[in-house]
């Protein structure tokens, strides 16, 4: 396997605050005024950016990416030991703990659930490289993976199209949604097993859904304009993602940004019916309709016949902007747990924390923690069967 540049981390999160075992809870009420959390060393950053005309709104953009991009020298200003900064970084550990930490309160809140897993691939399951095309993840992590969706139905939710996220992870069991959820297709026969083992009305069926189809040559049409664009523009990287368009500028000095942000306005103008969004060092095109993570979290709920179940609980791990369209939906359900992949305190919608991934160790070692529950929650099932007396007689799911 071809050897990646793992990309440093940015800012450095301190370490959660010891949090009661009483404090735990899955299902917190929504949030007044969007994210909540602290904003320690880093500014709000727009998710949508605005299309326009003029050096204005092109400053907007250089702010916005700013924003979101903090450099090394900025981090460590922002994180500079000081009273009120540590309090602030203790206030946030404190909302969104670790789920490492909290794993074993966590877990008896889950009894009785049917478990569904969601999680991001760039970050979450792979550490962030300054190639796109490496982003691998690790033979540990794809078997943490492969043995969590042999317990829990188990989607990855991307911005990545759909093919480059299979092809990196290479499990067939899974549900994978790419393009932010625009390109949605699922395994023909997984659940099958999974409803015979969990005795849940899961729907066994193929799933292929994408409903931004009508955008595709629009897409193609500014993929080709983008490249053609920025390519003067040294370190830039623009990548089809099938019904998105990303613009990499991980590797992009600074100073340069303004041309790019410049660049990419020029080709957004002449197309009203895409919009940019923005993540973590990276620009992305994205067609106008009402479509996100979120809403592909709750179709594939449905299609696995559990919209209007009250004994499941969705699970989402992510890292990026994208992925609060994601923690929102579970809190405004009030049903599910938000986990944000993070090396600094950062606003979110998410309940509960892990460290960003150095080779993903963190996700990978919560994964692994819920393989080992499971199993042994099936074995003390199973002991019960044999002793019914046994105080362990309840499904555990």
């Amino acid at each position: 396997m071809t050897k990646q540049s793992v990309v440093v981390p940015e800012p450095p999160m301190i370490a959660p605050a010891a949090v009661p075992s009483g404090a735990v809870q899955l299902f917190p009420p929504p949030r007044s005024g969007g994210g909540g959390g602290a904003s320690v060393g880093k500014k709000k950053y727009m998710g949508h950016l605005e299309v326009g005309s003029g050096g204005g709104r092109v400053n907007a953009w250089l702010d916005s990416m700013r924003a979101s991009s903090p450099t090394h020298a900025r981090a460590a200003v922002a994180l500079a030991p000081s009273p009120d900064a540590a309090d602030e970084v203790d206030a946030w550990t404190r909302k969104h703990p670790s789920a490492l930490e909290m794993f074993d309160e966590i877990v008896r809140a889950w009894k009785g659930k049917q478990i569904v897993m969601f999680m991001d691939y760039d970050g979450t399951l792979s550490p962030i490289v300054d190639e796109p095309d490496k982003a691998y993840m690790s033979e540990a992590m794809r078997a943490a993976v492969k043995g969590v969706a042999s317990y829990f139905p188990t989607a990855i939710v991307s911005g990545r199209c759909r093919d480059k996220v299979y092809n990196f992870v290479q499990l067939a069991e899974l549900y994978y949604a790419g393009s932010h959820g625009m390109d949605i297709k699922g395994p023909t026969n997984a659940w099958k097993q999974h409803k015979a083992i969990n005795k849940t009305k899961a729907k066994a069926k193929s799933v292929l859904f994408q409903p931004a189809s009508e955008f595709l040559p629009m897409i193609d049409e500014v993929y080709k304009a983008l490249i053609e664009k920025t390519k003067a523009i040294e370190g830039s990287k623009v990548e089809n993602n099938k019904f998105c368009v990303s613009v990499h500028f991980r590797r992009v000095e600074e100073k340069k940004w303004s041309a790019l942000a410049e660049q990419v306005r020029s080709v957004m103008k002449d197309f009203p019916k895409l919009r940019l969004t923005q993540g973590r060092k990276v620009l992305e095109v994205r067609p106008t309709i009402k479509w996100d993570k979120g809403k592909a979290l709750e179709f594939l709920l449905e299609s696995l016949g559990f919209a209007n179940c009250n004994d499941i609980l969705p699970v989402y791990i992510g890292d990026d902007r994208t992925d609060e369209d994601a923690f929102k939906v579970l809190r405004e359900r009030g049903q599910g747990l938000g986990i944000l992949v993070s090396e600094y305190p950062k606003e979110t919608n998410a309940s509960y924390s892990l460290r960003e991934p150095k080779e993903a160790r963190t996700v990978m070692q919560f994964l692994q923690r819920l393989v080992e529950w499971k199993s042994n929650s099936n074995s003390l099932n199973a002991r019960a069967r044999v002793f019914p007396s046994s105080p362990h007689a309840k499904d555990d799911r």
